[in-house]
């Protein structure tokens, strides 16, 4: 910010956002250091004349303690107004974006396609039109919509029957997946206290889409990378233990504001759903590649799932706060006719880790740098459910199941009351 302002100044405008911040960080950053230059002159006038009050006399002593007496006054002002400058600085510097350099240019469309795996289904030449995911959810007794909405309100749902057991189908699936991988499986705490939402980076333009609490002031996270992110918040990692990689099961919260009247049918977007989250701690110089590696292993996870995808490389306006690129895994979804978002893979740099106090020291015991921080969806259940079954689809409403859900499923998902074949 002070050496090379037009760096950020630059990333700013990359975002779509405006560049002012830059200059009003700047200034904030000067009131802040005059501040405190002013504060430990008052401070050291009144330690120095603490010291010639003992050995004066008469008039000079009197001078000198009325002198003191102002000074008093003097350092409660500045010290009042170092905080008041600390505090805006801060909260002035928590809105500025992770900078980003390689995220393409734009908004939520000026996204890059990178590649497409796999080929959609002609539904059309296979002689039938497709059903979506809600319909075929009743029809095989795996999505309760209306007793949702009766218990919890628009956007909850109950998973029952096949429903039920293709959730938890996929989360051991995934859970044994990720740890075949090399990650440890973790079932984190789904409420959290501000400072571990904060030092992620979900309580600034995010944060009209989370649950707060307030009696208790915790938060309801809206992914498990919350929760890990926070988990060696104020720790020392040895340099030579990362990376660290986490695989988490938890239930994920979210209000989706700003999402009136948009994908209101069936359960792709809602308030509530349970998720597979990676997340990896690396050193700064390995987090681009380890980036690709988690991109890699969504893929290769989707493709077990035997789904047609497509990866894009997200905009920097569609970025969140944190992330200095991001990667999405977009599932073909047929009675939409297009590709939607399944996953994603996020680099966030030393971001969160600054904000959490997240650092490493080598065995050279050379000093301490913060670490680089990750995290990618392996699987949302709810959408994941919706590819699996529009995909998966027969004309007669049953749903054949990719090979990798076999032993826990079988081959078919099959409505109610239809026989096995």
């Amino acid at each position: 910010m002070r050496d090379e302002p037009d760096l950020l100044r630059a990333a700013q405008e990359r975002r779509g956002e405006s560049p002012e911040v830059v200059d009003e960080l700047i200034a904030a950053d000067e009131a802040r250091r005059a501040a405190i230059v002013r504060f430990e002159a008052v401070r050291a006038e009144q330690k120095q004349l603490g010291k010639q009050i003992p050995k004066a006399q008469g008039e000079e002593k009197q001078a000198l303690l009325a002198r003191t007496k102002d000074l008093s006054a003097e350092v409660k002002t500045s010290e009042a107004a170092q905080g008041a400058t600390a505090q805006a600085f801060e909260e002035l510097l928590k809105t500025l974006p992770n900078p980003t350099v390689d995220a393409p240019p734009g908004g939520e469309d000026d996204f890059v396609v990178l590649e497409e795996v796999g080929t959609p289904r002609d539904f059309a030449a296979e002689g039938f039109e497709p059903r979506d995911h809600l319909e075929l959810g009743e029809m095989l007794g795996a999505i309760d919509m209306e007793r949702g909405a009766k218990v919890s309100g628009s956007r909850f749902y109950y998973l029952t029957g096949v429903g039920a057991q293709l959730e938890l189908a996929l989360v051991q699936l995934a859970m044994s997946t990720a740890a075949e991988w090399g990650f440890t499986p973790m079932i984190p705490p789904a409420l959290v206290k501000p400072q571990a939402m904060d030092g992620t980076g979900f309580l600034g333009q995010a944060a009209d889409d989370v649950y707060h609490l307030e009696k208790d002031d915790l938060y309801l996270v809206g992914t498990s990378e919350v929760p890990l992110a926070a988990y060696h918040g104020g720790e020392i990692l040895p340099t030579e233990s990362l990376p660290r990689r986490y695989a988490a099961f938890s239930p994920c919260f979210r209000r989706e504001a700003g999402s009136y009247g948009k994908d209101t049918r069936g359960i792709f977007r809602v308030h509530w759903f349970d998720k597979v989250e990676m997340f990896v701690y690396t050193t700064l110089d390995q987090a681009a590649a380890e980036h690709e590696r988690l991109l890699g292993w969504e893929k290769a996870w989707l493709q077990k799932l035997e789904l047609p995808f497509r990866v894009i490389d997200v905009a920097a306006g569609d970025l969140g706060l944190s992330a200095v690129r991001k990667f999405d895994c977009e599932a073909w979804i047929p009675t939409q006719g297009k590709y939607r978002e399944l996953s994603s893979a996020s680099n966030c740099t030393e971001f969160q880790a600054r904000r959490l106090d997240v650092r490493t020291r080598g065995a050279a015991d050379d000093g301490t740098s913060h670490v680089a921080t990750l995290n990618g969806t392996l699987c949302a259940m709810t959408r994941t459910i919706v590819a699996l079954l529009e995909n998966g689809q027969q004309e007669d409403g049953s749903v054949r199941l990719p090979a990798a859900l076999h032993p826990y499923l079988g081959e078919v998902l099959r409505p109610l009351g239809q026989a096995s074949a």
